[in-house]
């Protein structure tokens, strides 16, 4: 027997409709790439988001074509978060911190068809306009007194313009609730980047899971500012998050330095933020070197790599803001732990609370996981037995865009990478990575693509990369170097060798010369006994 209630498509339409109509007064802040700080309405961003919905259409526009954004967070970026996926297309937040290689690769593999871009990133477009395959389109997201006098880009268009050209009427089409409706790319796997597609459903679900008290805790009562760029996992889903609840967004554009962060943070009166350790180093030292507080922020969000504990302490004892240590990876779209103490934990000494909020939480509903040996077989949940750790879930990958990397599931689960142990009231802890990818100040590395580069070089007999510890940015990789025999080889030599061939920031911060890699038996090279050798490396300041 099935039971008898109303059958409606799990939308994002949904989301804003329930927001103009019940928080519309609800404002929107922005700091815009022109400089100036911006203010309006959800009622106001859900009418240019209908605005662009009709211009996406005469752009050409069909169900399920991708759409490309090149932006930092702002309202243009959220409004185009609704127009695309609300009008059936696939939104795909295209990482500007790549290499303009990487970007021509995912967009064309992506099969974009027009792309959005902010004007601070008008010369990485420039360079990849004439190369990308598929992409008839470029956008430029400003008004029409500050577009550029002259481009490389050939018929660019203007985002206020087609705004102001399109009316903001727009019925939002009802359609399946599986379609797609954005797409990530992530380069936390091997070899080429691997595109992460979410659907309406599962973008809803996260929405509503996210969102609960022992998650994110995200209310109407909430000014929430997300530092997470909008190109990672869709900014951990707040753009969604704060139109279901109503909450005030506050988005800081490009300014992400201490001093622009802290301004925003009082005047717009944020009380909760989200972002990596690395961004909140930078606001924390500018606000320790000036002798400043917070008049109203309560709670952050730390993920995309480890919260150091000396980071959570200075948080919660000097600045009285509660720290959540989360967890996820973008093909868990991306929140799978959370680290809320539990009603019996209340009675912890502070140290005890500290060593528990190191962990990387407890899974969210929607979210199994397990940890197994290296026979399959599952560990349990004692907080020493440490295995690969999987998870399960509607919001969770069943496979790659194009099928890339065959059927990444074990049985129905997939694993994610991380080896981690799992305590008696389930908080998960990350204790090791089993793929061989470094994750830097919440941004991914290949380290394959790194050491292909390395044994290109006459002199490199093998070369395998690793991460190693570093007080700012949590890993940075580090270079370990066979050399030829008879060869001679620096260390400036190997790091000279990369340039031009990657982002800089994924040169690796030292090299190390050793007569031989450890290999295993069927000739892979071992990681991980490399990472325990190198486990107290010391990387060079400078």
């Amino acid at each position: 027997m099935n039971g008898l209630m109303m059958q409606q498509p799990l939308l994002i339409s949904s989301l804003l409709t329930h927001a103009e109509r019940h928080h519309g007064e609800q404002q929107i802040v922005s700091r815009r790439v022109e400089g100036d700080i911006h203010r309006y309405s959800f009622r106001d961003m859900a009418g240019r988001s209908r605005r662009m919905a009709n211009a996406l259409g005469t752009l050409g526009m069909k169900p399920g074509d991708r759409v490309a954004t090149l932006a930092w967070n702002t309202h243009r970026h959220m409004e185009l978060y609704y127009a695309v996926s609300g009008a059936g297309g696939v939104l795909h937040t295209l990482n500007p911190r790549l290499h303009p290689d990487q970007v021509v690769w995912i967009a064309d593999h992506a099969e974009d068809q027009i792309l959005f871009f902010d004007l601070t990133f008008l010369p990485v477009i420039e360079a990849i306009a004439s190369r990308v395959k598929t992409i008839r389109t470029f956008v430029a997201m400003t008004s029409r007194a500050h577009m550029p006098a002259s481009t490389k880009v050939p018929g660019l268009l203007c985002f206020e313009e087609l705004c102001e050209q399109h009316a903001p009427e727009f019925a939002w089409p009802s359609f399946d609730e599986n379609t797609a409706s954005s797409l990530c790319y992530t380069s936390g796997t091997t070899g080429n980047p691997k595109g992460v597609l979410y659907s309406h459903r599962s973008t809803i679900l996260h929405t509503m899971a996210s969102a609960m008290p022992d998650a994110l805790n995200v209310s109407t009562r909430d000014c929430i500012l997300p530092v997470v760029p909008m190109f990672h996992v869709n900014a951990w889903g707040l753009p969604y998050s704060a139109c279901m609840v109503g909450a005030k967004l506050v988005f800081p554009g490009p300014g992400l330095d201490g001093k622009s962060l802290h301004e925003l943070f009082e005047s717009e009166k944020v009380t909760v933020s989200a972002g990596v350790p690395t961004v909140w180093q930078g606001l924390l030292g500018y606000m320790d070197g000036n002798d400043l507080k917070f008049s109203t922020m309560r709670r952050t969000i730390i993920g995309g790599s480890a919260c150091p504990p000396a980071m959570m302490r200075s948080f919660q004892e000097r600045y009285g803001v509660q720290v959540l240590h989360a967890w996820g990876m973008t093909e868990m779209s991306p929140i799978g732990t959370v680290c809320t103490l539990k009603g019996m934990q209340a009675g912890l000494s502070a140290d005890e609370k500290m060593a528990v909020q190191a962990k990387q939480g407890r899974a969210v509903f929607g979210v199994d996981m397990k940890i197994v040996g290296e026979d399959g077989a599952e560990l349990p949940w004692d907080g020493k037995a440490a295995g690969e750790l999987l998870v399960r879930g509607p919001w969770i990958i069943s496979q790659y865009l194009k099928g890339e990397g065959g059927n990444p599931l074990v049985d129905g689960w997939f694993p994610t990478g991380d080896v981690a142990n799992i305590d008696a009231n389930g908080f998960m802890q990350i204790t090791d990575r089993s793929k061989d990818v470094i994750k830097s100040g919440g941004e991914w590395i290949g380290s394959i693509d790194l050491e292909n580069i390395a044994m290109a070089h006459p002199a490199v007999a093998m070369a395998a990369c690793i991460a190693a510890p570093h007080p700012k940015w949590d890993e940075r990789p580090l270079l370990v170097v066979m050399k030829k025999p008879n060869a001679e080889v620096t260390r400036e030599d190997i790091l000279a060798f990369y340039e031009g061939k990657i982002a800089k920031w994924w040169t690796p911060d030292d090299v190390v010369f050793v007569d031989a890699i450890p290999l295993g038996a069927t000739g892979k090279m071992q990681k991980m006994k490399l990472r325990e050798m190198f486990r107290d490396h010391k990387l060079p300041t400078a």
